[in-house]
Formats: structure tokens, sequence, C-alpha cells
């Protein structure tokens, strides 16, 4: 007899079919080989002391404060732990609970549904300007076609064009000034068609360059700010192009200036679900989120929100992380831009991990060779 110890990420429903099993009890069992570790704030202590008998009384539990037995505190923060079986049972039992259980049981009902996007796709950066924090993504003219073909070549799916820099601190430019570094780009791309190979998208979101992108065979539009100006979003729907809806923080001027939260994790999700239900309200029909890495947050946020990026999946959307050569890294290990790609692997592959789909990154080549390995080690 052998005894072998799996890992925790492996591909549950993959191992069960290769092992034989019944095809009714592979989603049966395969439910029962994943785990869900839920963090549940500002529980009514009434609900917290029936939440934990009911957790107990299917196998799983409820970490909860001291004193929360006694009604010590009227609320509490705990952590709920159970199989994904065990919480379809307690999304139901919850449904007929007092103490805002009823609530609860619809969250976890939506958590339930989450399903990771199996395709990853690499976004590669080309900038049209001379403040981007990392030079070697910088291109003009003729040497702007040579990249943008490197990189189709390279095995990029989207190629993401900007005109303006957004790193902390960068001077503002306004819309004629942005048009008038992207366009020789834009007009590169249209005339060759080259938006029959890969998607392009345009890093704006200035209504102007956005229409232009937009007529030039563009059909993603990656708006930094959120999605906050509604011609933005009209644009979109009239072309039916996808949108990128990025959380910031404040401005790129001011947003690394001592940036705060209530609560992280809810506080983006929150401006996520205000911001999806007025794009979709204008028509927007595709849309991706991009928490925002380096963006009006500090190096423990940054961390944290690529830790707990299945926290979003239960908005339905596809999740796109761009933390490539950002200053985050040199927090963790002093480094130059330029000697930053290790650790830009390190965390893209940690958020792939965790419920991410598309990577925007400078190197392509590198993000192509990691992510098919990363697939690989998934079996």
């Amino acid at each position: 007899m052998l005894v072998e110890k799996l890992s925790n990420d492996v591909d549950a429903a993959y191992l069960l079919k290769k092992l034989g099993v019944d095809g009714g009890g592979v989603s049966i069992l395969a439910s029962k080989m994943k785990h869900h570790i839920i963090y549940i704030k500002d529980l009514h202590v009434g609900g917290a002391n029936i939440l934990k008998q009911d957790a107990l009384s299917i196998g799983a539990d409820l970490a909860v404060p001291r004193g929360t037995v006694i009604a010590k505190e009227p609320f509490v923060d705990c952590i709920l732990i159970a199989t994904h079986q065990q919480l379809k049972t307690l999304s139901k039992k919850e449904l007929a609970q007092p103490f805002g259980l009823k609530d609860l049981a619809h969250t976890l009902t939506d958590i339930l549904k989450v399903k990771k996007n199996k395709e990853i796709k690499i976004m590669g950066v080309l900038n049209a300007n001379d403040d981007s924090f990392f030079s070697g993504s910088r291109f003009r003219g003729a040497n702007a076609q040579e990249r943008i073909e490197e990189m189709i070549e390279k095995g990029a799916a989207i190629i993401d064009i900007g005109g303006v820099s957004s790193r902390p601190g960068a001077l503002s430019v306004d819309a004629d000034e942005e048009l008038q570094r992207v366009k020789p780009i834009l007009d590169v791309v249209s005339s060759n068609k080259l938006y029959n190979q890969v998607k392009f998208s345009i890093d704006s979101y200035e209504p102007k360059v956005i229409s232009y992108a937009l007529e030039s065979g563009f059909s993603i539009v990656n708006d930094i700010a959120g999605l906050c100006n509604d011609e933005v979003c009209k644009l979109c729907a009239s072309y039916d192009a996808s949108a990128v809806l990025m959380h910031m923080q404040g401005r790129p001027q001011t947003m690394q200036d001592n940036p705060s939260y209530d609560s992280l994790l809810s506080d983006i999700y929150s401006f996520f679900e205000d911001r999806i239900a007025n794009a979709e309200s204008l028509g927007v029909k595709d849309i991706i989120l991009d928490v925002g890495i380096g963006f009006g947050k500090t190096l423990e946020d940054n961390l944290r929100l690529i830790k707990n990026l299945e926290h979003f999946l239960s908005l339905g959307k596809e999740l796109l992380v761009g933390a490539s050569r950002k200053s985050m890294i040199d927090s963790i290990v002093v480094s130059r831009v330029e000697e930053r790609l290790a650790g830009t692997l390190a965390l893209h592959l940690e958020s792939l991990r965790n419920g991410a789909s598309i990577l925007r990154v400078h190197d392509v080549k590198e993000h192509v060779q990691a992510v098919r390995v990363f697939e690989a080690l998934k079996v």
C-alpha cells in the first residue's frame, strides 16, 4: 500500500474522473474537497451563536471571539470554515433564521456560484509617452509597430495602448495632447488591420481619445477612472466594447498620500457594485474588474487584495491584475524597476491562483512561459 498526501490546490474533478469515479459522484465528492474560509463582520451575536451550532451540526465550524456564547458584545466578527457541500447546506439552513442570517444565506449562495475563469490572457503594455515609470514600455511611431508585432508573436492576447502616465505623482495631460500622442499608433493599428490578429485596448478615460480608438478597431476600454464618466460608458455600449473598470482611491497626483479604508475588501466591492450597475444601465455588456494594484493602496493593501481576489468573483466578472514592475516590489526587496521581473511573476502567478484571468504586463514572452507552466501544474 502507498499513501500520497495531495495538495489542496489539485483539480479535484480531474483526479476523480481519472480515478474512475461515477459521473454523478464526481460533483458530489469534488464539492467535499473544496474548502471555504469566510470572514463575516458585524454579525449579531444571536446570529453568531445560531450559526455556530448549525455549522457544528454538519461538520463545519465557526470561529468566534471569546464571550460570544454569553453575548458579551452585541455584534461580533467571525470566521466560517466549511467545505463546498457544507456551505450549500448552511445556505439553506440560515434562510429560516433571524438576526441577519437570511441575508447571510443569500451571500453564501452567491459565493457558491463563483467559478474561476479557465482561460488566461496576457495583456501587453505599450506607452506612447515619455513619463511612464518603466522606460521599456515606451514606444513611438515605427518602433511602436515593431513592438506590437513582437508582442503578438510572443503570445499577447490583448495589447493595451496609452498616452498618459498614471504613476503616482504623474502630471495631468489634456485630451488633445493625449490624442496627439496615441493617434499615430492607433492609425497604424487601423491601416494594417492589426486588430484582426489580437484585441486592442485603449488605456484612457477621455471620451475624445476613446472614440478615436474605437473607430480604429479597438475593442476594449481600460478606464483607470472606474467608468465614472457616463459618456465613456455610452461609447463602450455603442461600439459593443468591453470595459475594464478599475478601482482607484483619489487621483494619480495624490493617490499615494496616506491611502486608507474602513474595510478594504468591502469598500472596493461596494465601489464595483455601484459602478457596474451604472455602466450596465447605460448599455455596457462586458465588464472586466481591476482592483487597482498601487492605485491608492499601501503595500499591505496590495498584498491583501492579491491574496483575496476570489472575494470579487461573486460579482460575476473577469478579474484583471496589473502589478507589473510596480514599486510595491521595491517595498519588499530593494530593486530598480529594471530588476523587478521576478517579483512581478511571483505576484501575477499568485493572482492567477486566486482568481485573476487577465494579466497586464510589460514582459509578454516571460509571462506566456510562466502561465503555460502554471497551467501544467494545475492538474
